[in-house]
């Protein structure tokens, strides 16, 4: 964004240079300190009790194998199956907002499109339900 001065004739000039450059260093400056700030500050102010369980790794109500995930022990697929289906519908959700602000100036034409979508994602919803995909053992 270039900010345009008035001279007391009338014409319009644009800083050039480095001081056009002051704003943009002066966000990252304040960016960086705060993100150091927040860093140096928790372990200040945050709660400092710990245990063992909460020193231990946590993997999403597995117990800890001492084998190495890579060639040592398997993943359940649930975890990916999991993910797949929230990146499936999530992705959905971003197709649908911008048909929400514009439903207006798409008219009967957008209102199909978006029903054929909603129908594709809806059977592919079914089938993920059909086959156990949502069921969580």
């Amino acid at each position: 964004m270039v900010h345009t001065v008035l001279t007391a004739q009338g014409a319009s000039v644009s800083p050039t240079g480095p001081g056009m450059y002051v704003p943009l260093v002066l966000l990252f400056v304040l960016a960086a300190a705060f993100a150091v700030f927040s860093v140096l500050l928790g372990p200040l102010v945050g709660p400092s009790r710990y245990n063992r369980a909460k020193l231990q790794a946590y993997e999403c109500g597995i117990e800890p194998s001492p084998q190495p995930l890579v060639g040592g022990g398997r993943m359940p697929v649930a975890y990916y199956i999991t993910a797949m289906l929230f990146i499936l519908f999530d992705i959905e959700m971003v197709f649908l907002y911008p048909f929400a602000v514009s439903a207006d100036a798409l008219g009967l034409f957008g209102l199909v499109e978006i029903f054929l979508f909603i129908a594709t994602v809806g059977f592919a919803y079914a089938y993920v339900w059909r086959r156990g995909g949502l069921d969580w053992n």
